[in-house]
């Protein structure tokens, strides 16, 4: 096998082991640095991303986290944030420093491992299949990792409802149809087996973004889809008691915490870490505390029963209480220009990256989706690899799906 080769195994092996243990994922981030750097081509790769408009994105966060390094307080926590923050940076920049065929074995990696395990969690509820240690976070709910998993299973529903409307347009039923069947079976996953309302709240808005993106420039088209669409969430969707439920809960939670309740409940515990959060930044707006100093704050000010928590359940605040304004600003600049760049392609590639951005955006902002390295490392990978073949000119999805005509 030639040297150039071995990236291409490594980055599907990456996709391969999003779904398992976090420090499986650790392990396949850490063969594909090893095997781009064994591969040689560093020239065509320095020169592949010096020329991506998230470069300089990606720069300005890495930069401005060194010099809050340097000239801010160091905490216990210094050590392993400084460590988070710089992996956010190499895994979009890995992703990005990928050719289109090793973005294609990332993503096919991750598609035949999501199919796998949509198959084993149907046969673990109904006929009965094996708790395997490293599928555990898959078929039963045991915290952030099962978050993770839930968001990757919407952009999986979120693909293939960008794939069922081309197919659709482009009178394939068939094709439609199938790629349709996958939307439901990740809506009981996240529902009822990894239940998220994160994942549901998200894939409640990708779908009509998707239409959006789609028929833009046919806003008739548009208005009549969004008006059938917006009829069936409501018919099937939000009629749900269970859905229902979820959302009522949150707002209830939402509202005990303003009422001055304090508990582990999902929403109260984000109350009033996005409070004292902010608080943290107004005090503290073009410096912030320091790398690690959010935790260092959180003691100080938050609640003694939630004492125990380390990030705050939303990373433009983390990276605001350490960093500053700038700090927070220089992240969200990396998650919006993902977004941008995918939106300004109107094809199949460019709304497939567009679906799996905004979902990174979304559970960026109600989750620690970057911090936290179970949810982000993983997320992450996937929603680069899709912005990467939309940064290909052509069919970049060739191999991996059907062709279908440009629309």
């Amino acid at each position: 096998m030639q040297r150039s080769h071995i990236v291409r195994p490594a980055a599907m092996f990456w996709g391969l082991t999003v779904f398992m243990p976090v420090g499986v994922t650790y392990l396949s981030a850490l063969l594909l640095m090893v095997a781009l750097l064994a591969a040689g081509g560093w020239r065509e790769r320095a020169v592949r991303l010096r020329g991506n408009p998230m470069w300089w994105p990606v720069m300005a966060y890495v930069v401005w986290t060194l010099v809050i390094l340097a000239i801010g307080p160091h905490y216990p926590e210094t050590a392993s944030n400084l460590v988070h923050g710089l992996r956010i940076a190499a895994t979009v920049l890995m992703a990005l420093a990928l050719t289109r065929e090793e973005a294609v074995w990332a993503v096919r990696g991750f598609w035949i491992m999501g199919l796998v395990n949509i198959v084993m969690i149907a046969l673990y509820y109904t006929v009965g299949f094996p708790m395997l240690e490293p599928w555990r976070g898959v078929l039963i709910l045991i915290g952030n990792k099962s978050i993770s998993n839930a968001l990757l299973f919407t952009i999986m529903a979120a693909t293939a409802t960008v794939y069922g409307l081309k197919a659709l347009t482009g009178h394939r039923p068939w094709r439609a149809l199938a790629a349709f069947a996958l939307v439901p079976a990740v809506m009981a996953i996240i529902t009822f087996t990894l239940p998220s309302r994160t994942s549901l709240l998200a894939l409640l808005l990708v779908i009509p973004a998707a239409c959006v993106h789609q028929w833009r420039r046919q806003l008739k088209v548009l208005a009549v889809v969004m008006m059938v669409g917006g009829a069936i969430a409501i018919g099937v969707l939000w009629n749900s008691p269970v859905v229902q439920q979820k959302f009522a809960v949150g707002i209830q939670e939402i509202e005990a915490a303003q009422a001055g309740e304090i508990s582990e409940a999902s929403w109260v515990v984000r109350y009033y870490m996005y409070r004292d959060t902010a608080r943290m930044i107004i005090d503290r707006p073009f410096d912030g505390w320091g790398i690690g100093g959010w935790t260092e704050q959180w003691h100080l000010r938050g609640p003694k029963l939630l004492d125990y928590k380390n990030m705050p359940h939303n990373d433009f605040l983390w990276m605001g209480a350490q960093g500053g304004v700038p700090g927070a600003l220089s992240l969200l600049v990396i998650v919006l220009a993902s977004v941008w760049i995918a939106w300004r392609r109107d094809d199949l590639a460019g709304r497939q990256a567009f679906v799996a951005t905004l979902v990174l955006l979304i559970a960026t902002s109600v989750n620690s989706a970057l911090r936290d390295a179970q949810i982000g490392l993983a997320l992450l990978w996937v929603a680069m690899v899709y912005l990467r073949l939309a940064q290909e000119p052509g069919d970049s999805w060739r191999g991996l799906l059907p062709s279908l005509r440009r629309s």
